[in-house]
């Protein structure tokens, strides 16, 4: 494991670029940032709120999932995320462009409902993105969550499923034809199978309180870990990062237990992606402490769309 950068705010949605840099947001700090090969670290742009899952869409921009903030703490040296920001607006889609840095922000809510704390994007190759919106947490509350499936213009948000409990990470297979998702609380990954862009097969089902089937488990996290983003490799493997256990667990698409690589010394492993010349190098973002982190990975990532690495 080497670390490639320190100081951070709490980061989180790394996207590694063809130039050697890692987009990255800090929650914290309310900023999308840019990491350079020598750790230095310079703002993109505010976000403001509570920038979280990031990726790159069709046109070159990049597309935020604002949670809209949380309430922080420090506990023997770690930065934490509390409970719901005291000044909290509620959740965005948000867009930057990287030229100019300007935000401007796409949703607010999907169909009728309000975002409250949209976490983690992917696009598919037509061009369309995948969102979960996690939920937010109050002193004596938590909301139920859902995955929604958008257009980069604004136009169109549906719900692919909800309510979920704290859906998290998102992620394709290789052949776009399973959605993948982190259910933090219980330290789970699931999946659906798709029947197109946004709708998964329903096997049958129909349920009234629920867009789609029943979510089929993968595999749940050894010990009392728990679960945040993902990223899939060119095997299928999902990898997990693992909150709690400080690691990156990886499943098998079959939903064997690949591998476990721990993170030393941070218990809040957030996020990992796969980049470098090969796409062999797995670049994991360590929260609580704030660094960025990269280990060489057994097989290349998958090329996510629309990002040349």
């Amino acid at each position: 494991m080497k670390q490639i950068a320190e100081g951070l705010r709490f980061p989180e949605g790394p996207i590694a670029m063809a130039d050697g840099s890692i987009l990255l947001v800090e929650i914290e700090r309310q900023t999308l940032s840019r990491v350079l090969p020598d750790g230095t670290v310079t703002v993109v742009a505010d976000c403001g709120g509570g920038p979280n899952g990031a990726a790159i869409g069709p046109d070159g921009a990049v597309y935020i999932c604002n949670n809209g903030g949380f309430n922080w703490r420090s506990v023997e040296g770690m930065l934490l995320p509390g409970v719901q920001a005291t000044d909290y607006r509620g959740g965005s889609i948000q867009r930057v462009d990287l030229a100019s840095g300007a935000v401007t922000t796409l949703y607010t809510e999907a169909e009728g409902w309000p975002l409250k704390g949209p976490n983690d994007i992917v696009f598919d190759r037509h061009g369309g993105f995948y969102f979960t919106d996690l939920g937010k947490g109050r002193e004596q509350e938590l909301d139920r969550g859902a995955i929604y499936y958008a257009k980069t213009d604004g136009s169109s948000v549906v719900a692919v499923a909800r309510p979920l409990i704290t859906p998290n990470g998102v992620g394709l297979s290789p052949a776009e034809d399973r959605l993948y998702f982190a259910e933090t609380m219980t330290g789970r990954v699931r999946y659906w199978d798709l029947e197109s862009p946004g709708v998964i097969k329903t096997a049958g089902h129909q349920l009234a309180s629920t867009a789609g089937a029943p979510s089929v488990l993968l595999g749940t996290v050894p010990g009392d870990g728990r679960v945040d983003s993902l990223a899939i490799d060119s095997e299928g493997n999902v990898c997990v990062a693992t909150l709690g256990t400080g690691a990156v667990t990886a499943f098998s698409p079959q939903g064997e237990l690949r591998a476990i690589v721990p993170v030393p010394g941070d218990p809040m492993v957030t996020n990992v992606c796969f980049g470098g010349p090969d796409l062999r190098t797995a670049y994991i973002t360590a929260s609580a402490f704030g660094t960025l982190q990269a280990h060489e990975w057994h097989c290349p990532g998958h090329p996510l769309n629309f990002l040349n690495t």
